[in-house]
């Protein structure tokens, strides 16, 4: 049975997605901005939600149709599946809407006509209806809207798939995880190089680097709104978590992945993040001013993701910063590459280098830029 899958991502690293669902064994992927298309097996289904990095939330489509208005989406909805099949009374819905057309433009009331549609058909078949649930819905119905059509499919969790669950505590202005995980990927490290992150928060980067070179699956310790489903299999859905949980090599000898943060509160954040993800002994949290970090003496991969005065940070301030930090990498690590987010190209040349390779990616809806410098 093949199942149309839909992954949302963040923008920028739609090709390290590509080449990770590839790798996972999606077929007939197609690519545009924030989302990769493709087919499954459902051996495949299951082992993406337990292996996928950088997917925000994985679509079954259902059903595209056409919709030109409030009326023809009414009817679309009630007949886009076999609603006795996938939502009895018992269970509870909620429905999200992307997108918009002519006469569709009000996602609010979109929404609330997907639901009358829905709980309609309930009464008529039933004599009563679903409850909507916000929160822990046991269906999440998914519309988006495009050209005077309407594409209804069901997301697989009722929460995005970048919270991992290790993160007790962030810092102020926390990098997602899946988001990491990417630019880690697109900056080609591998777990023959050290990985220094001297401005390392709570540590989403050494994790998420930690996590890929050890093979820990994010999806382990999550649960699905598809082990409800009608055609949900246990015993290849058990097979998938056992090959998923053999990935995980907890011995493997790692080269050193350090970080440096000098407010201690958020130090000992990392500490707990880091213990909760299960990486203990994979990754060093130093406590104090970056200028007091010694590099080892090979050089390695230097990740960043210094404030740009969006969310934190006075802009002046932070102007003397990164010409601090750029000193400091120009001093100290000769020889290394620094790949460094940055929201704000007016501070990223206050660091005095010039940058070799730059991807546009989103953070938190910031546009940025992934950076990457040879420091000499």
């Amino acid at each position: 049975m093949d199942i149309d899958l839909l992954a949302v991502l963040p923008r920028g690293i739609e090709e390290v997605g590509l080449l990770e669902l590839s790798r996972l064994g999606a077929k007939n992927l197609n690519k545009s901005r924030g989302r990769i298309s493709c087919t499954v097996d459902l051996a495949t289904f299951y082992r993406l939600h337990f292996q996928a990095r950088l997917p925000f939330r994985f679509l079954r489509e259902m059903s595209e149709f056409s919709c030109i208005g409030q009326e023809s989406l009414y009817f679309a909805v009630q007949n886009a599946c076999d609603w006795k099949k996938w939502l009895e009374p018992s269970k509870t819905f909620r429905v999200n809407v992307s997108g918009g057309s002519r006469e569709l433009n009000h996602s609010h009331f979109t929404a609330l006509t997907v639901k009358n549609a829905l709980v309609d058909l309930q009464e008529s078949i039933w004599g009563k209806r679903s409850k909507v649930n916000l929160d822990e819905p046991d269906i999440c119905i998914h519309l988006h809207l495009f050209s005077d059509r309407g594409v209804l499919s069901f997301a697989t969790s009722a929460s995005s798939l970048h919270r991992r669950g290790y993160r007790s505590g962030v810092g102020l202005a926390p990098l997602k995880e899946n988001l990491a995980a990417g630019l880690i990927k697109l900056s080609n490290w591998n777990d023959s190089l050290t990985l220094v992150d001297p401005l390392c928060g709570s540590g989403t980067f050494l994790i998420e680097a930690a996590s890929i070179a050890r093979g820990l699956s994010p999806g382990l310790n999550r649960s699905f709104l598809f082990e409800t489903w009608p055609d949900f299999q246990r015993e290849l859905w058990i097979q998938e978590r056992n090959q998923a949980e053999k990935l995980f090599l907890p011995k493997k000898k790692l080269p050193r992945i350090i970080g440096c943060e000098q407010n201690s509160s958020i130090a000992d954040q990392a500490k707990d993040n880091i213990k909760r993800a299960g990486l203990n002994n994979s990754i060093e949290i130093q406590i104090g001013h970056y200028k007091d970090l010694v590099l080892p003496k090979l050089p390695g991969v230097l990740v960043c993701n210094p404030p740009y005065g969006k969310r934190l940070g006075n802009l002046k301030d932070l102007e003397s910063m990164y010409r601090e930090f750029g000193n400091y990498l120009k001093n100290n690590a000769s020889g290394w590459d620094l790949w460094l987010l940055n929201g704000n190209p007016k501070l990223s040349n206050f660091l005095g280098m010039k940058s070799s390779r730059r991807f546009p990616v989103t953070n938190g809806g910031i546009d940025c830029r992934w950076l990457h410098y040879k420091i000499h």
